[in-house]
């Protein structure tokens, strides 16, 4: 029954596989294709690669079985001689018989990770997440790939995140899998980065587009005992050894999860829409029967780099060979060269080669915001140039009409709080402290009924608030309802980790004649409102 279960299950793949090109050769035959035909001929590339998935997973459960039989063989062998079953041996020996036709006795047992990272053997959890937070979301379109670890200076991941997530609408949600890895092994650190996430975050990891998943410690060697290469300093050798191995894990967890692969950093942002950028562009390069490795919708190091789920063990067996010989984006380069290019032909041809399996999209849908790289010490401001223009405010021209603006920061050149308010522009102050404030005044006073106000910018991601507080001058109180300052003021809002402070204010407050934004700490950093939204309520 298993065999002809087997034989049926590889006569779909087989029918699929052949039926899938000739109805796709049939739809590219028109070249005058309707909107109706080129959805069709879409849906038809992605059932290519659904196909090709099913195929690689049914492939990767055979090798199972055939490794189970193998170890199963051996145990019974070892029953066999023992001397209280000897009434057994024959019943041994039919089962013996049975696994006989699935494995294969006496085979050449070929290379696997263990060879490569040997200490793996010795622990059995060693390749299984030490944390993880998930839904088992599955069968999804793209899995994001968003490795992070602990920083000296500034994290983005929340910021990124928020750019990931905002610029999904919910069908490309539905289509989705954010895998955060936390390539950290202390439990505590951890757990404070899920914190972070699940309180900022915590619909979408409800729903499962969000997974949080951390290494065990003996996933890694001892990398003080490696000999470092390239010339490089000690801790740049061991933190790009590292980064191979981390790249590896991560693509390994991810690859039966969806059809494809995007490997990200937790320190960049994202296009409008740029899910079904990516998806479209694959799908219309696998319709005209182009073949590709990568997809590059970031020209920055491994930002944005696209893969087929089935090719990610072939990536994954060759970073984690050469781990401690290359970065792993000159790794991935000698993967494309090893694929295209041979010593027969010149340079020219070998970069034509390449191209033509590592494709590029343009413009970018992916720009790196961070400053701080995640090697301690380094600073790399780098920018993608295909991105375009970046959205440094967003203007709201509706504003209510103020009376008058107080700041006690002072402001940077041109930006003034009142050109932010305006929607002229952003405001940028000077280090805020405690006790700092900024304030707007109406008169007559307003009907308050919502607020928002975003600090930071794509450029500056780092001059936000981190301890500030809104508040409001209503004309009376609630006794009980709202918590107030020393000074008269109702407390109604606070700034979040990603610099943003929205929120409804309760019609029983009305009308309201200032709105203040208490600073209670020294910062760091500069500051800049990128966004000042006051939405009004007319009077029934």
């Amino acid at each position: 029954m298993v065999c002809l279960a087997r034989r049926r299950h590889v006569l779909l793949l087989v029918f699929l596989i052949v039926l899938v090109p000739f109805c796709l050769f049939i739809f590219l035959a028109d070249p005058d294709l309707s909107i109706e035909e080129k959805e069709i001929t879409s849906k038809i590339a992605e059932l290519r690669v659904k196909v090709k998935q099913l195929n690689f997973l049914h492939q990767e459960r055979l090798q199972e079985v055939s490794e189970l039989a193998i170890q199963l063989s051996n145990m019974l062998s070892s029953l066999k001689s023992n001397s209280s079953l000897i009434g057994a041996s024959e019943e041994i020996s039919e089962v013996q018989k049975l696994l006989e036709n699935i494995s294969s006795p006496g085979a050449v047992h070929m290379p696997s990770v263990h060879h490569f990272l040997p200490h793996l053997l010795y622990n059995p959890s060693s390749l299984k997440p030490s944390y993880q937070k998930t839904k088992g979301r599955n069968g999804v379109s793209m899995v994001l790939g968003v490795p992070t670890v602990k920083r000296a200076a500034q994290s983005y991941l929340l910021t990124t995140l928020q750019s990931l997530i905002q610029n999904l609408n919910q069908e490309e949600q539905n289509k989705t899998l954010i895998v955060v890895f936390v390539a950290e092994t202390n439990l505590d650190y951890v757990l404070s980065v899920e914190n972070e996430i699940e309180t900022q975050f915590s619909s979408h990891v409800e729903s499962g587009l969000i997974e949080i998943i951390s290494p065990p410690a003996s996933y890694y060697p001892d990398l003080t005992k490696l000999t470092p290469t390239l010339g490089d300093p000690l801790e740049r050798f061991q933190w790009r050894s590292k980064q191979s191995l981390d790249f590896a894990f991560l693509m390994m967890y991810a690859q039966p999860r969806g059809l494809f692969y995007t490997q990200l950093e937790d320190d960049i942002l994202a296009k409008p829409g740029y899910l079904t950028t990516m998806l479209d562009f694959a799908y219309t390069k696998i319709a005209a029967n182009k073949p590709w490795l990568i997809i590059e919708f970031c020209q920055l190091g491994f930002i944005g780099k696209m893969f087929k789920s089935v090719d990610l063990p072939f990536l994954a067996q060759f970073f984690i060979m050469f781990y401690n010989e290359k970065p792993v984006d000159w790794l991935l380069d000698d993967v494309v060269t090893v694929k295209t290019c041979n010593p027969n032909i010149n340079q020219k041809m070998c970069l034509e080669a390449k191209k033509a399996i590592w494709m590029q999209h343009r413009p970018s849908l992916f720009q790196h915001l961070g400053v701080h790289s995640s090697l301690n010490g380094k600073i790399q401001n780098l920018k993608d140039k295909f991105f375009g223009k970046m959205t440094l405010f967003y203007p709201h021209k509706t504003n209510p009409k103020f009376a008058s603006t107080e700041s006690s920061i002072a402001s940077y050149g041109k930006h003034t709080l009142e050109g932010a308010y305006l929607g002229k522009g952003y405001f940028w102050g000077l280090y805020p402290k405690a006790g700092d404030h900024i304030t707007f005044k109406y008169d007559p006073p307003i009907n308050l009924s919502r607020y928002l106000f975003r600090s930071g910018n794509v450029e500056y991601p780092s001059d936000r608030f981190y301890n500030a507080s809104v508040e409001i001058l209503p004309a009376e109180m609630l006794d009980g309802e709202v918590t107030v300052t020393p000074d008269g003021y109702a407390i109604v809002g606070k700034f979040d980790k990603t610099g943003l402070a929205e929120g409804f204010i309760n019609p029983k407050l009305f009308p309201i004649s200032e709105i203040r934004l208490n600073i209670h700490s020294k910062s760091g950093n500069w500051v800049i409102l990128s966004e000042v939204l006051i939405e009004t309520k007319q009077e029934s």
